[in-house]
């Protein structure tokens, strides 16, 4: 790919105008061409090489910025991956201090979320960069406050999977706001279809329940009790 070798050198921060400048030039090339460079990454990758993968994660998106699963891939990469390769350069996880294990793996997550920031320019109603953030929070940085935070704005997304709202609820209740807990809940459940088993109203209804008994609402005056007495009047 040595005619795409100027792209290469692109700042990584590039502004917004990049991928118009690209489009233009490439035309309806910039799909296969991607395409090229997610490959190239891929390789890459399978090296370990940090800077070569990062730098064609960037030329990637700045290329084609539509396909979601460049973004979301990129994100996994820099977080899961990449840590992984510095602390193996480094001697091995066993071999590194736990201050410097943490800096590594937080550094690459925090530049994870750069990434998928930068990816809702383009792509501002989409769950899966919400739910992508939230695991990395979550899973990566510890950060169960903004994991439940991000797992909320992707259930306001539209088409956003039901599993995103329960998250949220499942994280305040981890983080011991059960109260704010039980209310988006009982907001959620009217809202979730009885015949579609992903909605998990039943789930809900449960959790909800459940909440209200550690929360020591009064028997027969909580939601969840009037619910069940609407579906089962008998």
């Amino acid at each position: 790919m040595a005619a795409m070798e100027p792209a290469l050198r692109l700042d990584s921060g590039g502004g917004s105008s990049e991928p118009a400048v690209v489009s233009g030039l490439l035309g309806g090339f910039r799909a296969p061409i991607a395409d090229i460079a997610w490959l190239e990454m891929a390789e890459a990758a399978e090296a370990r090489d940090l800077a070569a993968t990062e730098s064609l994660l960037h030329l990637v998106t700045v290329i084609d910025p539509r396909p979601l699963y460049f973004w979301v891939n990129g994100a996994r990469i820099m977080a899961y991956d990449m840590p992984a390769w510095q602390l193996e350069a480094a001697g091995g996880e066993g071999r590194v201090s736990v201050a410097v294990r943490e800096r590594i793996t937080q550094g690459q997550a925090r530049r994870a979320l750069e990434l998928l920031a930068k990816a809702r320019r383009f792509h501002p109603d989409s769950a899966a960069l919400w739910i992508e953030q939230a695991d990395i929070e979550l899973n990566r940085l510890g950060d169960t406050a903004a994991a439940a935070e991000s797992y909320r704005h992707a259930w306001e997304q539209p088409g956003a999977p039901y599993f995103a709202a329960r998250l949220h609820a499942v994280l305040l209740r981890r983080l011991g706001r059960k109260a704010e807990a039980l209310a988006w809940l009982v907001k959620l459940h009217p809202q979730l279809p009885a015949a579609d088993e992903s909605a998990g109203a039943d789930l809900v209804l449960a959790r909800i329940r459940e909440l209200e008994r550690e929360l020591g609402v009064s028997p027969g005056q909580g939601y969840g009790e009037r619910a069940v007495r609407r579906a089962d009047p008998a």
